[in-house]
């Protein structure tokens, strides 16, 4: 068993294995992954060179994000997952990272325990419609409308610098944002994604979603993984009848963050980058 990293050519491999076990996940992702930190990109081979075991990483000013492990159902059991891990795990450290995130299934969170991760909250995978009926509505709701006002709120719920991860979402998809916070509007295959997320007051964020579903066509499903220490956020998608839709554990290792999960609405990547 050889850990290697892996290229675009194998991102076709890793949908496929993701799609059998119904994860929400795009493309774009591994695009950006390759880009901004190729060697946290690694995979496991098969003898004919074919991805059988896939994981991500990236990371920030001081933090990283570990994502997107997957071993094919018929290579599990043989330690592949675990050696995955362990080499991300290596890279980020290697890079600097303080703080390593990652979210957990009930089933992973065991080995993501035995080395050293720690639980610091749950996120919550919510899921509704949008509310478009006629004419598009406008989805910038305060003047200030750039990306010059993201980062500093997006610093205050992490306590870290994303600023690449930012740049990226924003760019495929719709800022909206307003004195207390910000959200964009990602395209999650046929769905609409909402996040990055993150508000400092709950009026605010009321705001922005209500702005975000007005965006979004009737009937459109939308997603959005949101933390459930996070009572406000809880109250406000319960007041639009969003639903949860599963659930995972939100994790770190090393250094304790400066997390503020009260003024976070939605991840801007479905678990793999935060």
């Amino acid at each position: 068993m050889t850990v290697e990293p892996f290229g675009t050519e194998d991102i076709s491999s890793f949908l496929d294995l993701a799609a059998a076990e119904g994860w929400l996940v795009d493309s774009w992702e591994f695009d950006f992954l390759l880009a901004a930190f190729p060697a946290g990109c690694l995979c496991v081979r098969n003898e004919s060179g074919a991805g059988v075991a896939f994981v991500t990483s990236v990371p920030y000013e001081r933090s990283g994000w570990i994502g997107n492990l997957i071993v094919a159902a018929h290579h599990r059991g043989q330690g592949i997952g675990e050696a995955l891990f362990l080499r991300a795990l290596q890279v980020l450290r290697e890079a600097g990272a303080d703080t390593v995130w990652l979210t957990a299934s009930k089933q992973g969170q065991s080995l993501y325990g035995k080395h050293g991760f720690k639980v610091i909250d749950t996120i919550n995978r919510w899921s509704g419609t949008g509310r478009q009926r006629h004419q598009e509505h406008s989805p910038l709701t305060g003047r200030d409308c750039s990306e010059m006002s993201v980062g500093p709120i997006d610093c205050r719920v992490w306590g870290d610098r994303r600023d690449v991860l930012l740049a990226a979402t924003i760019r495929r998809g719709i800022l909206l944002n307003n004195r207390s916070g910000f959200l964009v509007m990602q395209p999650c295959g046929a769905a609409t994604q909402l996040g990055p997320f993150s508000a400092l007051e709950g009026k605010g964020a009321e705001t922005l979603f209500d702005a975000a579903l007005c965006t979004v066509p009737g009937g459109v499903t939308v997603y959005l993984d949101a933390p459930a220490s996070n009572r406000s956020a809880l109250r406000l998608f319960n007041r639009h009848r969003m639903r949860i839709a599963g659930t995972t554990e939100l994790m770190y290792a090393g250094k304790r963050p400066d997390f503020h999960p009260e003024y976070l609405y939605g991840l801007a990547t479905m678990g793999s980058c935060g």
